[in-house]
């Protein structure tokens, strides 16, 4: 009789709408096992404090409403996934048999929400959170996310215990994705990072400082990026306040190109639309492939059209440059912020400049190339001649 007593009170607060699902508008709780294989929408409490909710069927079963049911346990075997509108709070452990929980990647207030003891099981490639999950008063998660095809968890691992943090998974190129409205363009990055991944981001956001553990396979393709290398590979994020690229850096990694994972340095995700993997500028990710030094220059500006002024080969692939030389004592003679061949043997800096009319004298010069659109420096010298 008691069951039966827990069954008619659960009865009286449900609705049964037709071709819509069933929808709760009283006060229930579960204190054995309830299953779905319809819609849930839930506009009332649903606090439950023991008890299995579970979701069964070949069809999507979508989770709706105003208000998030809290569920001390709960599994899944939905064939065609379940697909959240609202908010589900997990209290102890979410099982998943078959299928994904699905959540709209364009809306972060809608998630699979872990709570404080929250825990799951069972996630694998066809079965995960394919949008957002979320974590309460957490400082260490797993997060189980992953696109409709396979899981790409994301561990975080908080200074201290966060009150809310969210987290998604993105299969998609971060310059055009698909699913969301925003766009983090790939060419727009700080100077010391080389490539960013075309593949795939995260988004992960909390307000605590935290390192976070992200893996790549052959799917991430880093190995397609030009010259990368395994010791090439950093963690990377597009930053809010700048709108850009930057590095967040690497505190331990393993692996190679094809399979691996690193760790990040610490950070605040909240600071962070997204992250993903870069790579260092190497070498031969630049100019510097085709430049490997820009040599010694010989210069007679004697008005014959021949070397009369200083042109430093390659100077066009980065018009953001600046070119600083100096005399043997080591004295600044001429400096040009965006040089572009105006060097022929006048000083334009130091004490020397006072002698302009009659430019610098014949001897060996020292210079100094800043390159800042690909992030290289170069020395050399130059040997004018005033014959």
């Amino acid at each position: 009789m008691k069951n039966l007593l827990y069954i008619f009170v659960f009865l009286l607060g449900l609705t049964l709408q037709a071709q819509t699902g069933l929808y709760h508008s009283g006060n229930m709780q579960v204190h054995g096992n309830l299953g779905f294989h319809t819609n849930f929408i839930n506009d009332s409490s649903f606090d439950q404090t023991e008890g299995l909710v579970g979701f069964y069927g070949n069809n999507v079963i979508q989770v709706l409403g105003n208000i998030p049911p809290t569920l001390w346990d709960a599994e899944m075997m939905v064939f065609d996934n379940i697909l959240l509108q609202n908010t589900v709070n997990i209290a102890n452990n979410f099982s998943f048999f078959q299928g994904n929980v699905l959540t709209p990647k364009d809306n972060q207030s809608v998630y699979l929400n872990f709570m404080d003891q929250g825990t799951s099981t069972g996630e694998d490639n066809p079965r995960k959170v394919t949008g957002f999950a979320a974590i309460n008063n957490r400082d260490v998660f797993l997060f189980p996310v992953g696109d409709e095809n396979a899981l790409r968890t994301l561990t975080l691992n908080s200074e201290g215990v966060t009150p809310l943090a969210i987290c998604a998974y993105f299969f998609e190129n971060p310059l055009s994705p698909t699913s969301i409205s925003a766009s983090f363009n790939t060419a727009n990055k700080v100077r010391d990072i080389g490539s960013v991944s075309d593949r795939e981001f995260w988004i992960v956001q909390s307000d605590v400082p935290a390192q976070v553990t992200i893996s790549w396979n052959a799917r991430s393709g880093l190995g397609l990026i030009p010259n990368a290398t395994f010791e090439s590979i950093i963690a990377i994020g597009w930053s809010k306040a700048s709108n850009q690229w930057i590095v967040i850096g690497n505190s331990a990694m393993s692996g190679d190109l094809t399979e691996g994972f690193l760790t990040t340095k610490t950070f605040v995700p909240s600071e962070y639309e997204a992250i993903t993997f870069g790579t260092i500028p190497l070498p031969t990710d630049t100019f510097a492939v085709d430049y490997p030094t820009l040599g010694n220059y010989f210069l007679s500006p004697n008005g014959d059209g021949i070397n009369d002024f200083l042109v430093i080969d390659g100077m066009e692939q980065s018009p953001n440059n600046t070119l600083m030389i100096y005399n043997r004592l080591g004295q600044k003679v001429f400096e040009k912020v965006n040089y572009v061949d105006e060097f022929r043997g006048m000083a334009n800096a130091g004490s020397l400049y006072v002698n302009k009319s009659i430019g610098l004298p014949e001897g060996v010069y020292f210079y100094l190339v800043k390159l800042d659109d690909v992030g290289l420096e170069y020395t050399g010298y130059l040997f004018l001649d005033r014959q």
